[in-house]
């Protein structure tokens, strides 16, 4: 990559949001002291490529109908090509079989240094049933010895791990045994009081999944697992497509936490126009910017980052400098990625995206357009 200098926009540094910073890059790595060819913004936004902590899919496919490199590759094409240059693709509940591939199918992965593949999520089996969503509920079942230690060992071989479980399946034993490995334990699909979550925060759970959704809710004298995530202050992903959670909550959240990220929930159809998928044999149909099992149900998300980041700025007034942070550098943040990763810094690697705001929203243009 040629030495190039950006100006006449502004830079977003994973911090703040500067006006007229010129800033250049060269071989992937922000230098300082010198120019290179000009590329005028034009008034866009440089900013850190996006980070995604929940990608079920892309590009056509899901990782559960085949987790294998393959697949991965063709997932990290399609997100790439929509602003986010680190994900952890994530394997719903399936058989232990499926899960076993996926673990080695991100480790052959990372040995080959893919662009965009930061780890795994692994999101179940080890749920409540009682709040399985689209997840198949015959799959779902308690966390074992023999569990335990298969996630250890993966945790070795693929990188950032994070796993998301309900503490009515798992023990805090358990937890804080994964958290000690390095672990991201992330409590989600859950149907636990708020005491419970809180102990299971205290024995070493870091966060929850998709705040709000597939979990208890926060009540008057029943604070549920919501209100333990918001008043311990834990790191949550959020789903901001305005259907997962209605703007006004958002707002709410948002007041009550600074540990909040932005996550896609990203599925076969991302960076597509198809209109419909399968999951677990059962069909998801494309409607209207959500994505619904026949019955009805939420089966992940319609949404890039970059219209999560104009859902936040425009229907739920949140500064343009944090939506961006919630979209690059928290996330990075949460999952202990390295710490260039979510930023622009000099003398480090740099995975940058050019933002322009048109009527519409915030949408991704080539560096160079």
């Amino acid at each position: 990559m040629e030495r190039v200098t950006y100006h006449g926009g502004r830079v977003f540094d994973g911090h703040v949001l500067h006006e007229n910073w010129p800033i250049t890059i060269e071989d992937y790595f922000i230098i300082e002291g010198a120019e290179g060819h000009p590329i005028d913004l034009a008034g866009d936004i440089l900013a850190p490529a996006f980070v995604d902590l929940q990608v079920n899919g892309g590009g056509g496919v899901l990782f559960n109908d085949d987790p294998s490199v393959e697949t991965l590759q063709r997932i990290a094409e399609a997100h790439i090509a929509l602003g986010t240059g680190s994900l952890l693709p994530t394997l719903i509940t399936d058989r232990p079989e499926i899960t076993a591939a996926a673990i080695d199918a991100v480790a052959e992965a990372r040995t080959r240094a893919m662009t965009g593949i930061e780890g795994l999520h692994l999101e179940g089996p080890h749920l409540s049933a009682a709040k399985h969503g689209a997840h198949a509920p015959e799959l779902i079942r308690p966390m074992e010895t023999a569990d335990l230690a298969a996630l250890i060992e993966a945790k070795a071989r693929v990188g950032c791990l994070k796993v998301t479980v309900a503490p009515e399946t798992v023990t805090p034993d358990q937890i804080a045994r994964l958290a000690e490995a390095g672990i991201y334990v992330s409590l989600g699909h859950s149907a636990c009081d708020a005491g419970t979550g809180e102990h299971a925060f205290a024995a070493g759970a870091r966060g929850v999944t998709h705040l709000f959704n597939a979990m208890s809710q926060m009540q008057s004298r029943a604070p549920g697992l919501v209100g333990a995530a918001l008043a311990s202050q834990a790191w949550a992903g959020l789903i901001a497509d305005s259907v997962h959670v209605a703007p006004d909550v958002m707002r709410v959240a948002l007041a009550a936490s600074p540990k909040i990220f932005l996550v896609t929930d990203a599925m076969a159809v991302a960076g597509t126009t198809l209109d419909h998928f399968t999951l677990n044999g059962r069909k998801i149909l494309r409607r209207d910017g959500e994505l619904r099992l026949e019955d009805g149900t939420l089966a992940g998300a319609d949404l890039d980052m970059a219209r999560a980041v104009t859902v936040l700025v425009r229907q739920c007034d949140v500064p343009l400098s944090r939506a961006l942070a919630m979209a690059t550098r928290l996330p990075a943040e949460a999952a202990g990625l390295a710490p260039h990763i979510g930023c622009l810094k000099a003398r480090t690697p740099c995975r940058a995206i050019r933002l322009r705001e048109t009527a519409d929203g915030f949408r991704v243009v080539p560096l160079d357009a």
